[in-house]
């Protein structure tokens, strides 16, 4: 067997799920069901279900309860169980004839009791006991209407979507974001009584909302779960004050105190926030097929990081009918296809065009293996050359069948590459590279200028003009990467201009998407009058200045442009990139933006001592693996790059990749202006 990894760790949580789910009803929540999806596949918790019907419903309030031939029920849930969850539970219960209930959740007992107010010093005493999972437990009896029925309430960590051995993501956070400037006067304005926060710098734990602070608990809840898995004891380090304030619970979760007394491995855990540099995660840099496949093409419903590939083609469907949503959608996780799975993990890895190579390398292989008619072909991957490669499949239902999963990923490709977003992308691209240059010889005010002509109604847009989002994703490029500036005159001027014209193009706009809506706080054009277009876009750019001074706490990671000279152009240098290089730096100084949080009174006790006497403190290059945890979101070339980075600056050292979900541009502006980012939906 390999080692413990994300992968191993999730599919070890999923194998105590399918040994409860024996002919019974499940019902999934959508976050565990984006861990099952890419953990091992819906396939295999059928199999484990048995039976010729399909046994998996939503976990939703209008769920179908089980009929007289079905008694026993599993619930698996991402959420805490208290409030809205539970009286889901009991509603669902009470239509059934279940004689047999178990309920899985992935928050552990212990942030249960915390959601219940239940004191530190209280919660200590109770260890090893359940109390609030046996209350539950009586309480589904209860609703089955037989005290003498089964019923059983277990924890079990299934907190991660493994989207590759050395990436994964928290679908149950994928909402949790940094906060800015702005959330600073929300969080005062909900504190009238307590002395009044400066800045970012100044926000605690103390601070923040209580639902803010549970979803915080039930994450390290998770991470904790993930290191005794692994069999280390961490080191929890920062970059950014909302990554402090995670790193601060991890290092103090008590119930992790004696896990890391008995822990043989080490590993230092890094959290990163997003917003120290959105640059690269609305930015067109990533030479990577995967982030075009999950920018270009719908998002898989319920799903955070996986997208629909329209598989009709496969069938013998015509293309009208395909409008009628009658074929279920292909995807890109293919967690029980091994065929699949290689290509897929070969896409991450590689650049554009060796990923589209690959892509047909596979199918010539597959079609070969199936004795296919094909034809060979050499140089340049056309998006018709793959198409007829997987025509190939469409009448041979045993060779579809066997490649079912390479045929998803084929098709991806294909529509990606076909997609008038794709041919956008080098667009963006272009005017990135334009505006690194011009921001070193400009001032703000220029570059701004010289995005107004590209500010159009929708009347006057052609497809290769930008649409509202996308004028959004390049203001938020531009303000990232240049960081805190001068405001003067001209750039008042320059900003006045783009946004009267922004506010007129969002009143002109036909239809509102769902993210101009909320920007707007309008749901219809016809309701939104000029006045208030422009409030909501004067909000906006107060926004992008604080995107711009972002980095103002930071001492050391204060950029991430980097000027021309004459042999070099200008160019953007990663976040992730120069925390890396800081870890790893050779010369091993004491980082001065990576913070280590103390875990107790010994850690304290170290870094007093290190101001006098010669003690080392922790430094997050002291140990063989490091888990990279970037809040907030994280693109697959970001992913990529610290994947390959670490060992070529200290071979030998493992790393694992976590963050919040994958991202695409438009994941930005829409996290942005998430308007319960304070005040998180916690299901009670």
């Amino acid at each position: 067997m390999s080692a413990p990894g994300v992968l191993s760790f999730t599919q070890q949580g999923w194998e105590q799920v399918l040994a409860k789910v024996k002919r019974a009803l499940v019902y999934l929540d959508a976050a565990c069901a984006e861990s099952l999806h890419w953990g091992c596949g819906s396939t295999r918790l059928l199999e484990a279900v048995g039976g010729p019907a399909c046994h998996l419903r939503e976990f939703e309030p209008t769920a179908v309860g089980g009929g007289a031939d079905q008694p026993k029920a599993v619930f698996v849930l991402s959420c805490l169980l208290k409030g809205r969850t539970v009286e889901t539970l009991r509603d669902i219960i009470c239509r059934s004839h279940f004689q047999y209930c178990v309920v899985v959740t992935a928050v552990n007992h212990a942030v249960h009791l915390t959601a219940n107010h239940v004191p530190a010093a209280a919660a200590a005493e109770l260890e090893g006991q359940q109390p609030v999972f046996e209350q539950l437990e009586e309480k589904l009896c209860e609703w089955m209407g037989n005290m003498n029925y089964t019923a059983e309430v277990l924890h079990v960590p299934l907190v991660l979507a493994p989207a590759a051995p050395h990436l994964a993501l928290t679908p149950a956070f994928a909402c949790l974001f940094p906060l800015l400037p702005w959330d600073v006067h929300l969080l005062n304005s909900a504190r009238p009584d307590k002395r009044r926060l400066g800045s970012l710098g100044e926000v605690d734990a103390t601070a923040l909302t209580p639902e803010l602070l549970l979803q915080i608990r039930c994450l390290v809840s998770g991470l904790s779960s993930l290191c005794e898995h692994l069999g280390v004891r961490e080191e929890c380090f920062a970059v950014g004050s909302f990554s402090r304030i995670i790193a601060a619970d991890l290092a103090n979760y008590a119930p992790a105190k004696n896990r890391r007394k008995t822990a043989a491995g080490r590993a230092s855990v890094v959290f990163v926030d997003r917003t120290l540099d959105l640059t690269g995660a609305v930015g067109h840099h990533g030479d990577n097929l995967v982030e075009k496949i999950i920018s270009a093409l719908p998002q898989l419903p319920g799903h955070t990081s996986d997208v629909m590939v329209n598989v009709v083609e496969l069938t013998a469907l015509h293309t009208e009918e395909a409008g009628q949503n009658v074929v279920a959608p292909g995807c890109l996780a293919q967690s029980s296809d091994t065929a699949a799975k290689a290509l897929w993990e070969a896409l991450l890895n590689t650049k554009h065009k060796e990923a589209v190579m690959e892509v047909r390398r596979h199918l010539v292989e597959a079609a070969s293996r199936e004795n296919l008619p094909i034809k060979m072909s050499v140089g340049r991957v056309t998006p018709g050359q793959l198409t007829s490669y997987i025509q190939l499949f469409k009448n041979n239902l045993k060779a579809l069948v066997n490649h079912c999963g390479l045929l998803q990923l084929g098709l991806a490709t294909v529509q990606t590459l076909k997609h008038p977003q794709t041919a956008k992308w080098d667009n963006f691209l272009a005017f990135e590279r334009l505006l690194l240059q011009n921001i070193g010889e400009s001032t703000m005010s220029v570059v701004l200028s010289q995005l107004l002509p590209m500010i159009k109604p929708s009347n006057q847009r052609t497809k290769d003009d930008y649409s509202p989002e996308e004028l959004l994703i390049l203001l938020i490029y531009i303000y990232s990467v240049s960081g805190e500036f001068t405001a003067d005159k001209d750039l008042g001027e320059a900003e006045e201009k783009v946004k009267n014209t922004l506010a007129q193009v969002f009143c002109e706009e036909s239809e509102l998407s769902p993210l101009l809506q909320k920007i707007a706080g309008c749901d219809s054009s016809i309701n939104l009058t000029f006045h208030k277009s422009k409030i909501a876009v004067d909000e906006l750019f107060t926004l992008l200045r604080d995107i711009a001074g972002a980095r103002n706490l930071m001492k050391q990671f204060k950029s991430v442009y980097v000027p021309g000279n004459h042999t070099h152009q200008a160019s953007y240098k990663p976040l992730l990139k120069q925390v890396v290089e800081e870890i790893f730096n050779p010369e091993k100084p004491d980082p001065v933006d990576i913070e280590h949080m103390s875990s107790g009174l010994t850690d304290l006790l170290k870094t007093g001592f290190s101001m006098f006497m010669k003690v080392s403190r922790p430094h997050p290059s002291d140990h063989p693996l490091l888990i990279f945890f970037v809040v907030g979101g994280v693109t697959v070339s970001e992913a990529k790059m610290i994947k390959d980075l670490v060992p070529s600056l200290k071979p030998g050292t493992q790393v694992i990749v976590l963050s919040t979900r994958l991202l695409k541009p438009l994941n930005i502006p829409e996290l942005l202006f998430a308007t319960d980012r304070l005040h998180p939906d916690l299901g009670f």
